[in-house]
């Protein structure tokens, strides 16, 4: 049953156990980012990250506080581990706008195009039915 082989994509003779490996490898990487997703939408929920606004603008004041630090001691490691120097990077921008209007904006320009949406769709497919009218005499 070992010794039984199956063909290829080129036509050639590959035993099973082949077969078997290149499955494996493709249902690994498939499962690993699987995983990855799985935890970042877990992220997101557990941080109430999709939750209200208020919510969402301290969970980006909070990452603004902590990843700055942690990146400098990420590289001081880095450097202490390799023995590589890292040039000094200037410091992040701050962000401080609100979430909240900018969410809502969004919210209004979506809901409006979707409103307007079915006369608009009328409007160009008579446009577009007089021109191949026009076209065809």
């Amino acid at each position: 049953m070992g010794g039984e082989c199956v063909l290829s994509d080129s036509g050639q003779e590959a035993p099973r156990s082949t077969w078997f490996l290149q499955g494996w490898k493709a249902s690994r990487m498939f499962l690993i980012k699987g995983s990855v997703a799985g935890g970042a939408v877990y992220l997101v929920y557990d941080q109430e990250l999709l939750g209200p606004s208020d919510k969402s603008q301290a969970a980006l004041q909070k990452a603004g506080e902590v990843v700055p630090p942690a990146m400098y001691q990420f590289s001081q490691y880095v450097c202490q581990q390799t023995g590589l120097q890292i040039p000094q990077l200037p410091a992040p921008p701050k962000i401080d706008f609100p979430i909240r209007d900018s969410w809502n904006a969004g919210i209004m320009t979506v809901m409006s195009a979707l409103s307007v949406a079915p006369s608009k769709a009328r409007e160009y497919s008579k446009e577009g039915w007089e021109y191949v009218k026009a076209r065809t005499k």
